[in-house]
């Protein structure tokens, strides 16, 4: 059990550590839902970053209808 939870410790900080790579956590004040689900799948994909793993999430909001 224990090396199950440190496995799964090492593989967030990976993750979080992926997202300050690319920037994530700069304050530019254009604060978004797509931004924060970037950073939570990026954090959640770990090391699969450096393999070529780019997750993006997108909030698409639909208009009313008029």
């Amino acid at each position: 059990m224990r090396i199950g939870a440190l496995i799964v410790v090492i593989w967030l900080v990976l993750g979080v550590i992926a997202a300050v790579q690319r920037g994530y956590f700069k304050d530019d004040g254009d604060a978004s839902c797509a931004e924060a689900g970037t950073v939570i799948v990026t954090t959640l994909a770990g090391p699969l970053n450096w393999m070529g793993v780019n997750p993006k999430i997108t909030c698409d909001v639909p208009e009313p209808s008029k």
